[in-house]
């Protein structure tokens, strides 16, 4: 499944060599080009009737994770967070350092070593570790470096009928989704862009759509949902399950209204679920796109994602499916009536 070799293939940012390899040889004869940018962003291109609007779709490649910042002298690594990850979900978790894959698991101090006070305490990052079975400096210098990057050993699998655990959701469900919508003929101008460095900034859609300028932009995202026991139904943000969520406000842009309508009327014609992401908390890649140059009209379009940004995350592929079929059906009907923007006066 495209889903699950996306999200099993490593990819932390300002690494994201292994997913871009990916996507590259399936969408190598699907688009008329191709490229990658000096910052690693890679931009697909499907031309069309320059009549029509042009339209940027736009999902980022990297993943949270972690970079190795020393080697102690013992073979253990030291690191640093690449992105938000809660620190509590760190301990004892398996992962891969660098290129090669080098196996590791996560270690910290053993609890009947800890102090009653320090097991009353969420442990730290700095209090963490990379174990890879190295026994000194010099044994571990030939496995890995400083500055490699780290994720987590996550194999995608199905659990039940429509649901499906893996690692990197966040965003390689985008990822997946616009490539799939890359292989289909539409008549306007299509850019694709598999972005770089999001969970550090937002900064290769920045790069990546400064000289497109598209009529209008779409953002296919990963986005968190907090459907558990422990939470309020207000606070749940999404709900798995409950269909693709439209965000209208986070705290890096206001949606485009003219954008979020065209969406729900084709949501309620194609009677597909559709739900509102109800935090304005995090960001997406639209927060930079919808400010370049005079602006561009921009939307986010998210498939429910649990436990987000963790070693292991859980989606619908129901929602995965309707996601992508309300993203399709949006580009229908830009062949079909176009999008006339209201400018303000």
């Amino acid at each position: 499944m495209l889903l699950g070799e996306l999200a099993d293939a490593m990819g932390v940012s300002g690494a994201e060599y292994e997913v871009r390899d990916l996507i590259k040889e399936k969408l190598a004869d699907k688009v008329d080009e191709l490229r990658t940018d000096t910052l690693g962003n890679l931009i697909a291109y499907q031309a069309g009737d320059p009549a029509l609007p042009t339209l940027l779709l736009s999902a980022h490649m990297d993943e949270v994770g972690l970079m190795v910042t020393k080697i102690e002298k013992n073979g253990l690594l030291s690191f640093k967070k690449v992105g938000g990850i809660d620190s509590r979900v760190l301990a004892s978790k398996r992962v891969f350092v660098g290129t090669d894959k080098v196996p590791g698991v996560i270690g910290t101090k053993a609890i009947h070593l800890q102090k009653p006070k320090q097991r009353k305490k969420a442990i730290k990052a700095k209090q963490l570790y990379i174990d890879i079975g190295a026994k000194k400096r010099k044994e571990a210098k030939q496995l890995v470096s400083i500055g490699d990057t780290a994720t987590f050993a996550t194999q995608f699998s199905q659990l039940g009928a429509e649901t499906v655990k893996g690692k990197a959701f966040d965003d390689r469900v985008g990822c997946a989704i616009l490539m799939n919508i890359l292989e289909k003929d539409y008549d306007f101008p299509l850019y694709g862009v598999f972005s770089v460095q999001e969970e550090i900034g937002l900064r290769g859609a920045r790069v990546a759509a400064y000289d497109m300028e598209p009529d209008l932009a779409l953002v296919i995202e990963g986005t968190t949902a907090a459907d558990v026991p422990d939470s309020e139904e207000a606070q749940y943000s999404t709900t798995v399950g409950a269909g693709p969520a439209l965000t209208v406000m986070d705290r890096t842009i206001i949606s485009n209204k003219q954008l979020i309508k065209r969406i729900v009327e084709i949501a309620e014609k194609e009677e597909l679920d559709y739900q509102f992401r109800r935090s304005t908390a995090a960001g997406t890649d639209a927060g930079k796109i919808h400010l370049l140059k005079d602006g561009i009209p921009t939307a986010v379009v998210s498939v429910p994602v649990r436990y987000i940004h963790s070693p292991v995350s859980l989606l619908s592929l129901a929602d995965y499916r309707a996601t992508e079929k309300l993203v399709h059906q949006f580009c229908c009907s830009l062949e079909k009536e176009g999008f006339e923007i209201e400018r303000v006066n």
